[in-house]
């Protein structure tokens, strides 16, 4: 059965499918938070709905994450969190590529490679940005990089999972910038999708 995507969430993202329904946007998020109080999500490196370049992909040696860089949040927020999914993989919930948090509740940025303080584990249960890496010959996916802004500090130690991320942020969405990346890998993909969250 497809999930029922909120109105406020396909009018934010335009172009969506079944698996944006499965997003952590679409369960912590609410009419009004996406761009409240100017609140935008950029990267220097690809635009809104733009291919992510191979760089920060598996399809080359030595790839990192994307810089990414953010607008002041909402007046009260405390913290900022960043999920990034891949809204196209199969399963019942999209694949996590990266999860921060704890970066302070103010305009900011994460650079090209840059390692955050405080990350969580990914789909393969490794606490680091997650290679893009989807199957040859299906269309693009998109990569969702989602930044929420909290109404109060996180304590959960590095290494948390994405369940346990989500239930500490519930109630306390405050704001939300959302930015997507599109890939396409040319040559043979590498994921074993049904390893996702073995580790969660």
């Amino acid at each position: 059965m497809a999930d029922t995507i909120p109105g406020w969430l396909s009018a934010a993202l335009g172009t969506v499918r079944e698996g944006h329904g499965r997003l952590v946007a679409a369960r912590l998020g609410a009419d009004g938070l996406v761009g409240k109080s100017g609140f935008t999500l950029s990267s220097a490196a690809f635009a809104n709905g733009g291919e992510l370049d191979p760089s920060f992909t598996a399809d080359e040696e030595d790839a990192v994450a994307p810089p990414l860089e953010w607008t002041a949040p909402p007046p009260g927020t405390q913290e900022l969190v960043l999920v990034v999914e891949d809204a196209d993989s199969p399963g019942e919930k999209p694949f996590c590529h990266w999860l921060v948090w704890g970066m302070p509740g103010q305009k900011g940025q994460i650079l090209e490679g840059e390692t955050p303080q405080r990350v969580g584990k990914n789909s393969f249960g490794n606490s680091e940005w997650l290679l893009p890496d989807p199957p040859t010959g299906v269309d693009p996916h998109d990569y969702v990089f989602q930044l929420f802004a909290l109404d109060l500090p996180l304590v959960l130690m590095p290494g948390a999972s994405r369940e346990e991320l989500e239930a500490e942020m519930k109630g306390h969405v405050v704001g939300l910038a959302l930015l997507t990346g599109k890939y396409a890998r040319e040559e043979g993909g590498d994921y074993d999708w049904d390893d996702e969250d073995a580790d969660d």
